[in-house]
């Protein structure tokens, strides 16, 4: 008899290599490296001092990063009821942060996270029913606020950026653009998982006709079904359940967007605080259509053209000391998840795949 937990036999994972992390290293290396080239200048050092107020602001900024971890963490636990503890649950996030970070960012980790997920012990149904929730929730907090942060940052705030009208009007593009995407995909997630999760499963045996995942349909049926039994088990949560899911997504989501504020404010006397908060809500927007894996070159890129007019400098120093500090702010939330992926993930392979 097969394992009630029916694992997925072949490994989704095997094209998944830990040496991928060192590509969006490059990238991101090599256009900061470019950038510093071209904007080079030594009198940028001077108006970045270390201090004690530095060492507070950054040990907050790493606060910030835990508090990311720690809300995807719980919410994992609480979605799978139970049986991730802490440890488990830690681990298949920092498995599906590696994943994101070496994949575009349109692409991310969320397709593989179902086989993390039911290697460490759900079954099919279910992890591909939690994984469908988590994006749930993580597209819900943008739906959210992003029209909530437009309404109190304004308009002019978030998309006039001191360049010509085109550019504001490329920015609002992109964003519209990835705000309906993201409010398309929350609406097919709410319509399938909690009123016909049948024709979730429709969908989902319709997208595995496609040539290239024809041979997993058998499996995409047996998950369509387990997805209807788990999606009644999800309708029929109390409310408190999903105070919490809902409370550890804003966590989390929230305190990756601060770590930014706390960068900042280590080295600089920051006014905008919203304001920064709320591009950065937009930026993560526009990294929908980034092709490269985490965004690396295209974050550093946007970093400094979105967010350097908040730092007080003078204007010979902009673009030196907004690249510099881009190149703080992925070393602290971007380069540690491959550091981590890059020795969890070959062990983890070896461990369930590997005889």
């Amino acid at each position: 008899m097969h394992k009630q937990t029916a694992h997925i036999k072949e490994n989704p994972a095997q094209r998944i290599k830990a040496k991928l992390a060192l590509i969006p290293v490059l990238l991101g290396l090599g256009v900061t490296g470019v950038l510093l080239y071209n904007e080079f200048n030594p009198r940028a050092f001077d108006v970045i001092n270390f201090t004690w107020k530095s060492a507070l602001w950054l040990m907050l900024a790493w606060l910030f990063m835990v508090g990311r971890d720690l809300g995807y963490t719980l919410r994992l636990m609480i979605l799978s009821d139970g049986k991730f503890r802490f440890w488990k649950a830690l681990r298949v996030i920092m498995l599906w942060e590696f994943t994101s970070a070496i994949t575009p960012s349109a692409i991310g980790g969320t397709s593989v996270a179902i086989v993390y997920v039911n290697k460490e012990g759900l079954n099919l149904g279910h992890s591909s029913a939690l994984v469908m929730i988590t994006s749930f929730l993580d597209e819900l907090y943008f739906v959210v606020m992003f029209p909530l942060l437009v309404l109190l940052a304004g308009y002019h705030g978030l998309f006039d950026i001191g360049t010509t009208n085109s550019m504001a009007k490329e920015l609002l593009t992109f964003s519209i653009i990835g705000y309906s995407l993201k409010l398309a995909w929350v609406i097919t997630l709410v319509y399938g998982l909690f009123f016909n999760p049948r024709g979730l499963k429709w969908l989902l045996l319709l997208i595995f006709k496609l040539p290239f995942l024809r041979r997993w349909k058998h499996g995409a049926n047996r998950a369509g079904s387990d997805i209807i039994n788990s999606s009644k088990e999800y309708r029929n949560k109390p409310t408190s359940f999903w105070v919490k899911v809902v409370l550890a997504s804003f966590l989390s989501w929230s305190s990756r967007f601060l770590v930014v504020n706390a960068l900042l404010m280590a080295f600089f006397s920051i006014e905008h605080n919203l304001l920064i908060f709320a591009r950065q809500l937009v930026m993560w927007i526009m990294m929908l259509v980034s092709p490269t894996p985490g965004g690396s070159g295209f974050a550093e890129f946007v970093f400094t053209r979105y967010l350097s007019e908040f730092i007080p400098v003078d204007a010979a120093l902009i673009v030196p000391v907004s690249v510099a500090m881009a190149l703080l702010w992925r070393l602290v939330t971007y380069y540690p998840y491959l550091f981590l992926g890059s020795i969890i993930f070959p062990r983890w392979v070896r461990r369930h795949f590997i005889k």
